[in-house]
């Protein structure tokens, strides 16, 4: 059976003290060494290394938030690929929402750093969504597409298999934000994957994707019973080791008995 991802990106949140709390709370758990079931958890880049080390050799993967497309150079507050993996991280989490529309990154910076995430030898999360104005003009397939083969533009097919996808509708995330239904999640899901399909031809591997968006302990599971959900993204739910065990505890579950 293919692991089921779960994991949480922490945002601007939590000291090294909280972060190191964390990863004792993981590490003391057998949850992460479940079969079928992949962690993994992305902290603020001042808590990568405490959280990587506290992590020791429980196998929850360790994502940076972000990371700047050139491996060194003149860019004043920014981190390269090579900084996070020293740090301890072995993904990086590219193209958020709120990267997108809060800092103003585009597609072909989104690009470039997937191509610096995987020349760094990281898996890169790729994440993509539409806009609720896109949702309301039937668009949503259209720009998440859009959003996927641009961020995968520089990708060769056998580099699909050290990519993760996340389908995160911007509506859908934080605060008041809407889950999106199950059923709606898996039609952008199986669109993403027929474009990555496409993309893989004969010597690729299509990448997991994974849902986020106001995933919380009461949706999770109708979540994981779709066939075409591969992972989950946990937001604030999962902002405490506890509520990411919980979430990725009912997750698998559920995929156990779907494939039993």
């Amino acid at each position: 059976m293919a692991p089921f991802w779960v994991g949480t990106g922490w945002k601007m949140n939590h000291t090294r003290a909280d972060a190191a709390a964390y990863a004792a709370t993981l590490r003391a758990s057998p949850l992460p060494r479940a079969p079928g079931l992949q962690l993994f958890v992305c902290p603020p880049f001042t808590a990568l290394a405490t959280v990587a080390d506290g992590l020791g050799d429980c196998p929850v993967k360790v994502a940076a938030q972000n990371i700047h497309w050139a491996a060194a150079g003149a860019h004043t507050g920014e981190i390269s690929a090579a900084m996070v993996a020293d740090c301890g991280a072995t993904m990086a989490e590219l193209g958020h929402s709120e990267r997108r529309h809060d800092i103003g990154e585009t597609d072909e910076e989104i690009g470039r750093k997937v191509r610096a995430a995987l020349d760094a030898g990281l898996i890169a999360l790729l994440c993509v969504g539409e806009t609720r104005l896109e949702r309301r003009a039937g668009a949503a397939i259209e720009a998440t597409v859009r959003q996927l083969k641009l961020g995968l533009g520089d990708v060769a097919a056998d580099e699909l298999k050290r990519c993760l996808v996340a389908y995160e509708p911007v509506w859908a995330i934080g605060e008041g934000g809407v889950p999106c239904s199950p059923a709606d999640a898996a039609s952008v899901h199986a669109a993403l994957r027929a474009a990555m399909a496409e993309k893989a031809g004969a010597v690729g591997v299509v990448p997991p994707v994974l849902y986020g968006g106001s995933v919380n302990l009461e949706n999770c599971r109708a979540l994981a019973a779709e066939p075409e959900i591969d992972g989950l993204f946990v937001g604030r739910a999962a902002w405490q080791a506890e509520g990411l065990l919980a979430v990725a505890e009912a997750a698998l579950e559920v995929r156990r008995q779907r494939t039993a």
